[in-house]
């Protein structure tokens, strides 16, 4: 294992001394460099294994400081303004006054329910007879979906 990370090594260093060679100034450089990796990866295995034990111990009290200033986020009025579905959308999610995102969410089982989406590619949707009427064509992508809605809602 030794022998390959040497290997890595010296690639990596191999590409800077082709560069090195444009200017003297910088030729000089690539060496320093060179000599405190080595010695700092020679020294990080010490290292290495006392951070991990002090990052298990302080890792829960930053999950802790986290949790305490979370914020609900307000939803955007225009998203809940409840609209009223077309005939053909209707018949999917329902007759009653609807907002955006609810909407969606009721297609989406919809979809799930009645195993319309693709099998190969999930983000396609294959369109039923209920759907088609909405999309206008038999299949559509999900990111389709939001603008078609948009037409059937009032």
């Amino acid at each position: 294992m030794a022998k390959a990370s040497k290997k890595k090594v010296a690639k990596k260093a191999a590409p800077a001394k082709k560069a090195a060679p444009k200017k003297a100034v910088k030729k000089a450089a690539p060496a320093k460099k060179a000599a405190p990796k080595k010695a700092a990866k020679k020294a990080a295995p010490a290292k290495k294994a006392a951070p991990k034990k002090a990052a298990k111990k302080a890792a829960p009290a930053k999950k802790v400081a986290a949790k305490a200033p979370a914020k609900k986020r307000t939803p955007n009025a225009a998203f809940m303004k409840a609209l009223t579905p077309s005939a053909a959308l209707a018949a999917v999610v329902g007759a009653a006054p609807l907002p955006r995102t609810e909407v969606v969410s009721k297609l989406w089982v919809y979809i799930k329910k009645h195993g319309l989406q693709d099998s190969v590619n999930k983000r396609n949707i294959n369109a039923d007879d209920k759907l088609k009427a909405i999309f206008g064509k038999a299949q559509v992508t999900m990111f389709e979906l939001a603008g078609l809605i948009g037409k059937h809602l009032k």
